[in-house]
């Protein structure tokens, strides 16, 4: 588990290859990844948005930004914890993410980024 706080913030990622979905031989190896996201603030905070910078191994890079989480803007109360599964695929069994959340504060609407540690994406067979 791979784990950082930002501005009251606890972001932590557990990554599982999946190689019941993946066909290495056609370059295709898939990912994922559950994200628990804890607000240790004593603000009540909603994620609307996310930015991820995903690198592969085999030199390719992507951006990809996006509204809230897998279709969801949650909104955490002080205290409160939201989880998420999603997945990435790469043409190379190994890789790595990172990114950010961009967070507003209920209070006054103000906009603030907590960062998602790098992580890395990595056959389980290459570890072994």
């Amino acid at each position: 588990m791979t784990t950082q706080i930002t501005a009251g913030v606890k972001v932590s990622v557990d990554v599982v290859y999946q190689p019941e979905y993946s066909n290495p031989e056609k370059l295709h190896f898939m990912f994922s990844y559950q994200i628990t996201i804890e607000n240790l603030s004593d603000l009540t905070i909603q994620l609307v948005s996310r930015h991820w910078d995903i690198f592969d191994s085999s030199g390719e890079y992507k951006s990809v930004d996006g509204e809230g989480v897998v279709g969801e803007q949650p909104i955490l109360t002080p205290g409160s914890v939201h989880q998420y599964t999603s997945g990435c695929n790469l043409k190379s069994d190994m890789g790595f993410m990172e990114g950010y959340y961009e967070m507003t504060k209920q209070l006054d609407g103000s906009h603030f980024l907590v960062d998602i540690p790098r992580f890395n994406l990595i056959a389980s067979y290459k570890l072994n």
